[in-house]
């Protein structure tokens, strides 16, 4: 597979979620492995962030790139970060 091939592949974590599109890739020039891959998420039309995967947490690469951990979903992820703290 060429560089321009997986750069827009979907990328699916553990559970076959869609986690976003490849929308860049970091590799060592020296060996020329791929060391980690850029996956734009979208969160609405005007607006996207971008994550950062490493290359150990994909298990394959061939129609889709499937990792081999769990994304939380953003509205996932803001309900584990809110923590209510009580007061004595």
């Amino acid at each position: 597979m060429k560089i321009k091939e997986f750069v827009g592949s979907t990328v699916l974590d553990k559970n076959a979620n869609v986690v976003g599109k490849i929308e860049n890739v970091d590799f060592d020039t020296e060996t020329g492995k791929i060391e980690s891959i850029f996956v734009t998420l979208q969160k609405n039309l005007f607006s996207r962030d971008e994550l950062e995967i490493n290359y150990e947490d994909i298990a394959t690469i061939g129609a889709y790139v499937i990792l081999n951990k769990e994304i939380p979903k953003e509205s996932e992820a803001e309900e584990a970060t809110t923590v209510e703290i009580e007061e004595d």
